[in-house]
């Protein structure tokens, strides 16, 4: 009975692997921490922008007035999904069919199916 012995070789990996290796964990980490704190703050930028534009309108700003919750905006986008669907004309589902007297068709045609090829190589014969 053959078992099969599985044997690290360490001394492929080389200086230049592990430069390479690090570079990329570090590459990857840094994109991870920049993606977080650009969607942990959009919110953040979007109430300091809201905020301006009630002090431009003469209006009192407060945290109160521009923070929407979670559940608002589920039902906000609910109420559009809904509305958007609703826009489509109701169908009656019906097929109609048509006799055409004409039958004949270029595309039902079984000669321009035939490969070229092979109607060239049929008439040199």
């Amino acid at each position: 009975m053959n078992i099969i012995q599985i044997t690290f070789d360490l001394s492929g990996i080389t200086n230049f692997s592990i430069i390479v290796a690090i570079a990329g964990y570090v590459t990857v980490f840094f994109a991870l921490l920049l993606l977080y704190t650009v969607f942990n703050n959009i919110p953040k930028l979007i109430n300091y922008r809201t905020k301006q534009r009630l002090k431009r309108a003469g209006k009192k700003g407060g945290d109160e007035d521009t923070h929407v919750v979670g559940e608002v905006n589920a039902a906000i986008s609910m109420a559009i999904y809904l509305y958007f669907n609703e826009l489509h004309d109701e169908e009656s589902h019906t097929m109609t069919i048509k006799r055409v007297s004409k039958r004949y068709s270029p595309w039902s045609s079984k000669v321009y199916n035939l490969n070229p090829y092979s109607r060239i190589t049929r008439y040199r014969k």
